[in-house]
């Protein structure tokens, strides 16, 4: 595959999720990889929406300080149940205290996602909501399923694209691909806003 795009731009994505990368290698573009660097801490009383948005943009911004003729990808996800944030466990008893939180109950994921042109400095950010309504868990179900998946650097306790399909009792939303973490539906529009005809 080439290194570059068809009017000779890089595409960039500025994130060092596994994730987020084979999402974007379904779209079948060239793309480099590079570590965002930037402070993840949110402010005081920040609103899901805003703080994922400004992240969004905060890590294609870092990326694209170095490109001078790039269209850069930022992306990043933030959980939401009764208002408050709940960000990635870390470890297992936390993981633990997140999904009984959860159980039976809805979760809404914001994705932030941004896309940067270095050359003209445009910007497109848009924010995706994907809602999560889980199953009556168990005690013991939660312990089988964190057992074997071990989602703890995952936002809400669990991988979507794994096992934790089987937490859910259903799935609302416009992109599943937003739940991942990099809404591919929205990326593709914003792509050919940007000039790049996926298809």
């Amino acid at each position: 595959m080439p290194e570059t795009l068809p009017d000779g731009r890089r595409l960039i994505l500025a994130s060092t999720s596994p994730f987020r990368r084979e999402l974007l290698a379904r779209l079948e573009l060239p793309f480099a990889v590079q570590a965002p660097d930037t402070d993840e801490t949110r402010q005081p009383d920040e609103p899901a929406t805003t703080l994922t948005a400004r992240l969004a943009e905060m890590k294609a911004r870092a990326v694209a300080q170095r490109e001078t003729a790039a269209l850069v990808i930022g992306s990043d996800q933030v959980a939401e149940l009764d208002g408050e944030v709940i960000g990635k466990p870390g470890d297992h008893l936390r993981a633990a205290a997140q999904l009984r939180r959860a159980a039976g109950r809805a979760v809404t994921f914001y994705t932030g996602l941004c896309l940067l042109d270095s050359a003209s400095g445009q910007c497109q950010v848009v924010v995706e909501p994907f809602r999560v309504v889980f199953r009556t868990l168990t005690a013991a179900m939660i312990e089988a399923y964190l057992r074997r998946e071990r989602p703890y650097q995952c936002a809400g306790s669990f991988k979507s694209e794994g096992l934790g399909i089987a937490l859910f009792e259903r799935l609302e939303g416009d992109d599943p691909t937003s739940l991942v973490g990099l809404p591919l539906i929205r990326l593709t529009r914003m792509l050919e806003a940007a000039g790049v005809a996926v298809l």
